[in-house]
This record gives structure tokens, sequence and C-alpha cells, in this order.
């Protein structure tokens, strides 16, 4: 059975489990949410050493090769490209679409989160590279350390060729433990997709944010279906590029129940592989580095929200001036969220409504009700970015091997 239909059918179950279970007591909310936690715990719990041990062997490989410096231009462009491509979407559509009119409320959070440019610097060189892997959280440092191992055994390759077998040994036994908590995160995704229905409960009770919703849906469409491919048939001159859009499936569904980069990550590195064909030093080095850096759908979601937060304000038309302040503070935002696998857009939004300020300070509070369906969208987007910039990066470096779509997993 494909790997896809397994979790439709754990997301069908969860669906089914919210009606069928009085989810309107709190002890059984308490218990979904504490299952559904496990259930996030346990589809993470094998990518740190997945992470450190391909990527190493990753770095090796492509240093070795003398393809280094062209993957991860390719890569760094695709990044900052789709970053751009889905702010610019999401600027002109809310633009474009009026959104009504969202009801201001009263309340204020106590604690306005942030995100520390230093502390995320710090973290990337702590004292010890070894604690560059106890943080299953924040990926970058540990895919620095990666850096630094493969690099450095591709430059001493005579002494260096124990370890060198020890990363390509690690790497696929880690990849074998990988799949299997890809596989069987199928079943977790029952009480993931049940507690997503749950906290996403005030949009569903409420048609206020229908048409928001509606806009990234069709945003999401034009951009899955329409524009990536058709960068694909211009860059790569692939005539089948909605291959790619099909090796998907899987990830997306992963990435918009649980809203996690890292969980979907792991899926779409085994989707990228035995899927799409790409090749183990482009597949281990440019998913992470999209995982960790590529956030332009929280730009473009964020972007939709503060026009309609500034309309829903004041019911003026938004001048010129903050049309580019919102583009140059979301693209920069966008970078800064690499620590926050989870929930980073609604963080996001808050720094965005802070930084404007003008009596805006609060405006985030008008999207808390739908923050979970917000981030979930928002992860849409970003896994789609990775799933075709890493294909166009193989395609581009010539490391991947084109499979037939009835062998796809």
């Amino acid at each position: 059975m494909k790997v896809w239909i397994k979790y439709l059918i754990g997301i069908a179950l969860g669906i089914a489990a919210y009606f069928i279970l009085p989810t309107k007591v709190s002890s059984v909310g308490v218990v979904i949410s504490g299952i559904s936690e496990f259930a996030v715990r346990f589809g993470r719990y094998s990518l740190m050493p997945l992470l450190f041990f391909s990527a190493s062997y990753a770095f090796f490989r492509l240093r070795d090769s003398r393809t280094l410096l062209k993957t991860s231009s390719w890569t760094i462009l695709l990044v900052f490209a789709f970053t751009l491509i889905l702010l610019v979407m999401g600027i002109m559509s809310a633009l474009i679409v009026k959104i009504p009119r969202i009801p201001i409320t009263g309340e204020r959070m106590t604690e306005l989160p942030s995100v520390s440019i230093r502390s995320l610097l710090m973290q990337i060189f702590p004292y010890s590279g070894f604690d560059a892997l106890k943080d299953g959280v924040y990926l970058l440092p540990a895919f620095v350390f990666a850096g630094f191992a493969g690099a450095g055994c591709a430059s001493d390759k005579d002494s260096s060729k124990p370890v060198i077998s020890l990363f390509e040994s690690a790497s696929r036994l880690c990849y074998g433990i990988s799949s299997f908590f890809v596989e069987w995160f199928s079943v977790g995704m029952i009480a993931v997709s049940c507690n997503w229905i749950l906290s996403a409960r005030p949009y569903f009770e409420s048609r206020t944010f229908v048409p928001l919703v509606i806009l990234l849906t069709v945003d999401f469409v034009i951009f899955a279906v329409v524009v990536c491919p058709l960068v694909i048939r211009l860059v790569c001159k692939d005539p089948r590029p909605f291959r790619v859009l099909y090796a998907s499936i899987c990830p997306l569904l992963a990435s918009f129940f649980s809203g996690d980069s890292n969980i979907s990550l792991q899926i779409a590195m085994r989707h990228g592989r035995e899927s799409l064909g790409i090749r183990d030093e482009t597949n281990s080095f440019t998913f992470p580095f999209f995982s960790i850096f590529s956030r332009g759908g929280t730009s473009l979601v964020i972007s939709i929200c503060f026009v309609t937060i500034l309309g829903s304000y004041s019911g003026l038309d938004i001048k010129v001036e903050d049309v580019v302040w919102l583009f140059m503070s979301a693209f920069g935002l966008s970078f800064m969220l690499c620590s926050l696998p989870s929930g980073g857009t609604f963080v996001a939004l808050t720094i965005l409504c802070t930084m404007y300020g003008r009596g805006f300070d609060a405006g985030y509070l008008l999207f808390r009700p739908v923050a979970p369906v917000l981030c979930s969208f928002a992860a849409l987007f970003d896994v789609t970015s990775a799933l075709y910039g890493s294909y166009i990066t193989a395609v581009k470096t010539r490391t991947i091997d084109h499979n037939e779509i009835r062998h796809y997993i």
C-alpha cells in the first residue's frame, strides 16, 4: 500500500474519532492532546541521527566530487526565489481580494513571543560541538556540525577512511530506522488529525475566517499546480512536472495536520529518494536546508493577515510605503524562524504587528482563534517549496535517477 494512502486512512480515522468521541469534555481533549504530543515526539525521534550522519556523508560526497558549490548555489537561489514568489503572491492576493473586516477584540497577551538573533547565532556554535546534537528542535547547529565533519573528511580521505565508512554505514542504518518511523507515524496521524480539528474548533464554529481560508486555498492551488510546474518546465525542461506534486502528497498531508517542519522533513527526504530518485548526496543536503531556511509559506500567510489587520482596524487603503515595509519585514522574518519548526507563523505575525506599532500592536490577536490553521497552510507552502526546489537542484546538478510513477512509494 502506498504511504500516502496509509496517512490518508489515519487522517480519516482521526476525523471520525473527533465526531465519535465526546471531545467537548475537557478531560477527553487533554487525553487526545497528550496522545498527539506523543505521536509528534515519535515522528521526530529518528530525525537528529538521520540528519547528522546523512548530512555529514552528503557534504563529504559533494566536496569530494567538487559539486558542493554548485549544489549549495542552486539550493540557496531556490530558497530565495520561492520565498520571494510566495511573498509577492501573498501581498498581491490580499490587495486584490478584499477580505471582509474581522471584528476587533479587546484581548491582550501577557507575554509577547520574540526571536533573538543573537541567541540563534550563539546556538549555531555552542561551547562543545557535541552540544549541537542535543537539541532535537533547532536543526541548524547539527547541520553546520555535519558540514564541518563531512567537508573535513574530504580534505584528507586517506586518514579519514574509517570515519567515512562510519558515516556511510550510519547514514544507511538511520535511513532504515527513519523509514520505519515514517511508516508507523501514519497510525499517529489518527491522534494528530483529531487534535488538529480540536484545536481548530474556533474556526469551524465561526464563519468569520472562511474568506481567509478560501484565499489561502486558492493561493496554494495556484502555487502548487501552476507556478511550481511552470518553473520546472522552464528551468528543467521537464515534460512531466506534476510527478513532483504526486510525490508530495504524503509530506503535504503530514505537514498540514502536524504543522511541524521537522516531522515533514523525514517524510519528504524519503519520498525525494525513493519516489523522485534524488541521489543521497543531494537529498540529504537540500531537504534539511529547505526545512531550516525556506519559510516562504509563513511570509505569504503573515502578509495576507497583516493586510487584513490594517483593513479591519482602519478601513483605509494601504499606502505604498506600507506595502514596501511589509515586503521587507516579512521577507526578513521568514529567515529568523529556523528554530521554530511549528508555531512560527503566529510568532512572526506577532512580531510584525509589534514592529509596525501605530496602534496595531495587538492586531495579531484577531487571528489567534485560527492560529493552527494558519500554521498548517504555511507548512503546506513550505513543504511544496522543498519538494520542488530539491527536485530542481537534483536535475541541474545531474544527481537524479528518474523512477516510473508506478514505483513511487
